[in-house]
Formats: structure tokens, C-alpha cells, sequence
């Protein structure tokens, strides 16, 4: 998008993007043959029609102490553009990472800032948390997430914009300002490391949001509407490529 550092490959952008999926990691799809006591791991986490149902005594026990349990699979897949096969995969590593069911800002920051070890990833994470938190209850449950990520993912290129232009508008009052792309930037830079090859001038980000505006704020008033937004970005041939970046992610 507008103002972002430069385009990677789609490969290079497709292995970071799965890398920041907690249920895309390795260690975060245990195999169903694994067991604890005979019962599958992942017993009180499986998908079953028509919810998510216990199937015994230690089900039951295990559910006790999840803070959130997610809707039923019909459900979600209703809800969501993602196949039952998806979800059930995309819940596995949910559950694996967040056991409680939610996720709060604080282990969202964690998560997060594990791929970007040689920055400060916590302010970006920060505005990242927000985009998905979307009832603003200072929590991330399974059904947030997957309903942002269906919007990333397989939403249309409408959908994709008016995600961005969410996460973009930190104040939510349907317009994004030069000091809310400049904290948007500064986070990104900070995230990404002061020692970067090359290196980053310090100035870089206020140049970005400069260019951003010139390209977005079409009638000068200093605010970028949603409007102005849709209507830049589909014109611009780079933005409307990176939105299909994600098109076979998962």
C-alpha cells in the first residue's frame, strides 16, 4: 500500500505474511496422531458439527479453563470466505497459541514481536491489535481474527482497501491524517530496525507520508477520506498488484 517501504517479491511477501500466522508455524500444527493420556491433544479444540463440542469427561475439564469459546463451523464458514478444511487448521494454531480462546494486547505484542527481533515491533503490533479488534473489547478472539484474515486474504480488492484504510485511521473518524500516516510510518520503521541495509534516513518517514498525500489527498485539505482512498488506490497499478499478493496464501 501507499507509504509502505518497497514491494518484496510475491514469494518473499508470501513466506513473511504465513511466517506472522501463528497457525502457520511449525510448531503451531501439532499432528492429530499426538496424544496426552490416549485423547488427542487437540481434542476440545476439533471443529465438529454443529459447534465446537466436548466428547467426554476430560474434554469437558480441558474446556474449563478456555475464556472464550468460537461459534460453530457453519457458522464461521458463513461468515467467512475459508472451507471447513481452513478453519479447522487455522483454529489448531489459535487454540496452540492462545489456549484461553482470546488473545489481549499485551501476548498479541509478544506473538508479534517475535519475527521482528532487530526492531521495536510493539507500536505497529499495537495498531495491528486495534485493526482486529474489531468491538473494540481489547481482545482478539478466534472469530476476529478470522474474520480480518478472510478480508486480507479472500475479501475483494474493496474489501482489502477498506481494511487497510481501518487500520490506517488510528482514531476511527473516517479520515486519516498526515499525524496518523506519520505514526503509522515511524512504526513501521521502527519495526523493521535501525540497522538495515541500507541504512534509513532519519527523515524517511515523513517523506513517505508526503508522498502519500500528494498521491491521496485529492482536493488538498490535509485529510484523506475512504474515498479518496479507493479511488488512488484503484488507479495505481503497484497498489492493486500487492492486493492479489495474498490471493493462495492459505
Amino acid at each position: 500500500l501507499p507509504g509502505n517501504p518497497p514491494v518484496q517479491t510475491k514469494k518473499a511477501l508470501k513466506q513473511r505474511f504465513l511466517k506472522l500466522l501463528p497457525c502457520c508455524r511449525p510448531k503451531s500444527i501439532p499432528s492429530l496422531s499426538e496424544s496426552k493420556q490416549g485423547k488427542t491433544v487437540l481434542a476440545s479444540a476439533t471443529l465438529s458439527s454443529p459447534g465446537f463440542l466436548a466428547d467426554s469427561v476430560e474434554d469437558e475439564f480441558e474446556l474449563s479453563t478456555v475464556c472464550h469459546r468460537p461459534e460453530g463451523l457453519e457458522q464461521l464458514q458463513e461468515q467467512t470466505k475459508f472451507t471447513r478444511k481452513e478453519l479447522q487448521v487455522l483454529y489448531r494454531g489459535f487454540k496452540n497459541e492462545c489456549p484461553s480462546g482470546i488473545v489481549n494486547e499485551e501476548n498479541f505484542k509478544q506473538i508479534y514481536s517475535q519475527f521482528f527481533p532487530q526492531g521495536d515491533s510493539s507500536t505497529y503490533a499495537t495498531f495491528l491489535f486495534n485493526a482486529f479488534d474489531t468491538d473494540h473489547d481489547g481482545s482478539v478472539s478466534f472469530e476476529d481474527f478470522v474474520s480480518g484474515l478472510s478480508t486480507i486474504l479472500r475479501g475483494t480488492i474493496d474489501d482489502r482497501l477498506n481494511w487497510a484504510f481501518n487500520l490506517y485511521d488510528l482514531n476511527k473518524d473516517g479520515c486519516i491524517t498526515k499525524e496518523e500516516m506519520l505514526d503509522i510510518m515511524k512504526s513501521i520503521y521502527d519495526m523493521m530496525g535501525k540497522y538495515t541495509y541500507p541504512a534509513m534516513r532519519e527523515e524517511a518517514p515523513r517523506e513517505h507520508v508526503e508522498n502519500f498525500f500528494q498521491k491521496m489527498d485529492r482536493n488538498k485539505d490535509g485529510v484523506v477520506t475512504i474515498e479518496e482512498f479507493l479511488e488512488s488506490c484503484q488507479k495505481d497499478e503497484n497498489i492493486m498488484r500487492s492486493m492479489q499478493l495474498f490471493d493462495s496464501v492459505i
